[in-house]
């Protein structure tokens, strides 16, 4: 029941990217799941945008294919000594967001990275990457600090909670970790222009119904603060999964995530699980 049996997992040319592997791996062998791992990197910077007229294909570039070597060296060398079934995904579309949204519709978790601000242009993620898969795939996705190492078997979750389905599918797809965890929060966030109880008692009975008993918090505040006030309260009780919707808007055909998601992404500091 909610079982992971098929994980995605985004490389890239980034120094995050091993650590990437080393999670998902232990977490596909933890969950008896196959593992398929696809790069998918930017171009390099500086290099000319040229519209799509301009020109016949969109050959890769010796940088490009220098990081999309490094990435797949770094994927050999996790094949030896037993482990989950893993697999290299190629793709042999111009457009390789598009190509790895495509693969995610055959995956149940998608392992993704905290974009990394430090690191070159070059080899990185596309622009914008998490935003487009998130909001393209309806898949879960578990975002990896672009620093730290993590385990896979979370033992205090945080779950930011405001009654909205977006939530209640957050909370089903991390049914994995929060069975096995040994302490859950569940902090329910209002808005401050909000009135009305939301929920609270009901997401709690919900939780118990899967043998999890879990700690109630409860915080007014303005939408756009979320993010920080989910991070806070992980921070306080020593949580290292924090499970949350993640939130687009979409007026007049433009896609895009909410403000706290997005400010989350930027100041995240432990495992995320988002779901939307």
């Amino acid at each position: 029941m909610n079982a992971i049996r098929s994980v995605l997992l985004h490389l890239d040319a980034t120094p995050s990217s091993a650590a990437r592997l080393e999670f998902a791996r232990s977490f596909a062998l933890r969950h008896e799941a196959d593992l398929s791992a696809m790069f998918v990197a930017g171009p390099p910077q500086g290099r000319a945008r040229m519209a799509p007229a301009e020109r016949p294909a969109a050959l890769p570039q010796p940088m490009e294919l220098a990081h999309a070597d490094r990435a797949r060296s770094l994927f050999d060398a996790a094949l030896p000594g037993g482990g989950p079934r893993i697999r290299w995904v190629e793709s042999s579309s111009a457009d390789t967001v598009e190509a790895f949204c495509h693969q995610a519709l055959y995956a149940d978790l998608l392992v993704l990275g905290q974009h990394d601000p430090t690191a070159a242009v070059a080899g990185g993620e596309p622009a914008g990457f998490l935003e487009s898969v998130l909001i393209a795939t309806d898949k879960p996705a578990l975002i990896l600090p672009y620093e730290g190492k993590f385990e896979t078997d979370s033992r205090n979750v945080v779950i930011g909670w405001n009654a909205t389905p977006q939530a209640a599918r957050a909370i089903t797809a991390a049914l994995p970790w929060l069975r096995s965890a040994g302490r859950v929060h569940v902090l329910e966030t209002v808005d401050e222009s909000e009135r009305h109880h939301t929920g609270e008692l009901e997401i709690a009975q919900y939780l118990r119904f899967h043998g999890i008993v879990p700690q109630l918090h409860r915080h007014r505040a303005p939408v756009s603060d979320v993010g920080e006030v989910l991070l806070s309260l992980s921070s306080e009780v020593g949580a290292d999964l924090l499970v949350m919707a993640c939130y687009r808007h979409s007026r007049l055909r433009e896609l895009m995530l909410g403000g706290a998601s997005r400010s989350l992404l930027r100041t995240m500091t432990l495992p995320v699980l988002l779901a939307h």
